[in-house]
């Protein structure tokens, strides 16, 4: 099995009711623990929508962050395992987020020999 992280964007829920946002929130642990009864979730986070920082160029240029539109904004992640980029891809077709225009990038964990 290899791993790979899949980077959750978009899928705003927040005008949604508080009810329908909880029942929305229960969408996502019952997809984890489907993962984790497989034996395919490694872990994952969700991300504050509102702070951050970027740190970028030569100069190391410090800026507040995420400021990128609703639907670009990285809203968590996962890692799981899976045996190729296929399977990945069909575990990853069952986040709830698509329902309110989210979309989830799946790439493979680089592994380096130390």
């Amino acid at each position: 099995m290899e791993k790979y992280m899949f980077l959750f964007r978009g899928g705003d829920v927040s005008h949604l009711s508080p009810e329908a946002q909880q029942a929305h929130m229960q969408k996502w642990f019952a997809w984890v623990e489907k993962l984790t009864k497989a034996e395919r979730y490694a872990g994952g986070e969700a991300l504050l929508p509102v702070s951050g920082k970027t740190i970028s160029g030569v100069k190391k240029t410090v800026t507040d962050g995420p400021y990128a539109e609703g639907k670009e904004i990285t809203g968590g992640y996962f890692v799981v395992l899976a045996k190729s980029l296929d399977e990945a891809t069909e575990l990853a077709k069952e986040c709830p987020d698509y329902e309110y225009e989210g979309s989830v990038e799946v790439r493979e964990v680089m592994k380096f020999d130390m």
